[in-house]
């Protein structure tokens, strides 16, 4: 089953439909790449990618273990590299809505690092994950 479909815009910027949801993301170069900067960059979307895909994994191990952990976040940094032109790193610094206990934090830290998108990345990619243990903004 085909999972998307990506058009090409014109000006450095695509317009992808997700076909099962019929979501829809844009895309633009970004301004150190000829872009306008105007929406994520398909190197943005990889970067949130690792972010989600982490987060979600570990919501599905939260919910086994009936921790809410809704409202966490993820601040994401991505580090791009030259020759060629390539994500070299991406940092991803998660604070949970609530102070969890150091065995939670250690299970869900052990359950991100095996999220999916995390085992598809190139291993020349450094993955860098922080917690921050309870929302403290």
């Amino acid at each position: 089953m085909t999972t998307s479909k990506v058009t090409y815009q014109g000006q450095l910027r695509t317009n992808a439909i997700h076909l099962q949801s019929n979501n829809e993301i844009i895309t633009d170069a970004p301004t150190d790449n000829h872009g306008k900067g105007e929406a994520f960059s398909p190197t943005d979307l990889l970067a949130t990618s690792l972010a989600s895909c982490m987060l979600t994994i570990i919501g599905i191990k939260a919910a086994d273990m009936g921790v809410n952990i809704t409202g966490t976040t993820a601040e994401v940094t991505k580090v791009m590299a030259a020759d060629p032109r390539r994500v070299s790193e991406v940092h991803v610094v998660m604070t949970f809505s609530q102070v969890l206990d150091e065995k939670t934090l250690k299970i869900f830290y052990n359950t991100a690092l095996t999220c999916p998108v995390a085992n598809s990345l190139h291993p020349d990619i450094t993955q860098n994950l922080v917690f921050s243990n309870g929302n403290r903004t």
